[in-house]
């Protein structure tokens, strides 16, 4: 194997020399994203399809199970296999106009993981001191979003809906379907600051030769600087996580209840192999590109901060397939 300047000569399977390169930089990353959005387009295609199929021909195809035909008029009783009443029906139909909502709110999910992978790998190579004797466990900056959490569901029921009722007439101020809208959102800003962040970091120690050939990728930019994307993430999940616990709750019918809560929590399980599906993705292919993002101890030499903005991307889509479906999306009727 030799070596010029910005590749590597190696041989293949075949004991031919080929060549690869050691840079992948923005050429995986414009390769990964095309990859990305082609998927993320193809799953919006796909969804707008579901949708119309969920409001027109399933809808006309379960309405068929409320048609009495001869075999119901000639029985004494009815078979609750062969007819279905309306409210069994709509009940069916509200459970499956859930799934394009659940969809959408994967990558939600996605960003959320970051909080306890990447974001405490990003901690442990910032300057941590506080004080001549005290250095801050990168982890606990997790505990930020648990407050902003706490002081936002507070501020949303007195402050935030008082105010937003003036303006749209609504009881709750907003709907449940544009809380959960407002939390993708923010979800897509948090991977936009952190990526500019991440990008900051690694420029920080760029000036500081010594610290950059490290082993641990240490960088001299303060810890503190992690705490908007902390919060950013602590404002969605007071919106999304509580908006979509209570949609898949009051949308289920009374004796699905339960399954609700299940469907609930299934975005979140999901959602997280979602998020290892797509590291995954960006590992197999920058490792290929001879730019590895992920990969290795020292966190400057990486590329986090295009992976963060790979997810913002993603996120962004999400949002507007969100926005899709939930335009068209029917809320149970309350009887009162």
């Amino acid at each position: 194997m030799t070596q010029t300047e910005g590749t590597t000569m190696v041989n293949d399977d075949s004991n031919i020399p080929a060549k690869t390169t050691k840079k992948g930089g923005w050429h995986a990353a414009i390769f990964i994203t095309c990859v990305e959005f082609a998927e993320r387009f193809t799953s919006m295609g796909l969804s707008a399809n579901l949708i119309t199929y969920l409001t027109k021909e399933l809808s006309e195809f379960l309405d068929k199970a409320m048609i009495i035909d001869e075999h119901d008029v000639a029985n004494n009783t009815r078979d609750p296999w062969r007819l279905c009443t309306l409210n069994q029906v709509e009940e069916v139909k509200l459970v499956l106009r859930l799934i394009p909502i659940w969809l959408s709110c994967l990558m939600f999910v996605v960003v959320q993981s970051q909080l306890a992978t990447f974001f405490v790998k990003q901690g442990s190579t910032m300057n941590r001191s506080l004080g001549p004797n005290f250095q801050i466990p990168p982890a606990s900056l997790q505990g930020v979003v648990g407050v902003i959490i706490l002081f936002a569901v507070a501020s949303y029921d007195r402050i935030f809906v008082p105010i937003v009722r003036k303006f749209t007439g609504h009881q709750s101020g907003i709907t449940v379907l544009q809380r959960i809208g407002i939390g993708l959102f923010c979800s897509t800003l948090c991977m936009v600051v952190s990526a500019l962040v991440e990008g900051k970091r690694v420029n920080a120690a760029n000036q500081h030769k010594n610290n950059y050939n490290t082993i641990e990728g240490f960088s001299p930019m303060s810890i503190w600087w992690l705490l908007p994307q902390y919060a950013i993430l602590g404002v969605a999940d007071a919106f999304a996580v509580v908006g979509l616990q209570e949609l898949f709750y009051t949308q289920m019918s009374e004796a699905m209840r339960s399954v609700g809560a299940a469907a609930f929590l299934s975005v979140l399980g999901v959602g997280n192999f979602v998020a290892n599906a797509i590291i995954d993705i960006v590992v197999e292919i920058t490792s290929k590109s001879g730019g590895k993002w992920l990969v290795g101890n020292n966190l400057n030499k990486a590329h986090l901060d295009y992976f963060y903005w790979v997810l913002a991307g993603l996120s962004a889509l999400s949002l507007g397939l969100y926005l899709l479906v939930s335009s068209s999306f029917v809320y149970k009727k309350v009887h009162v």
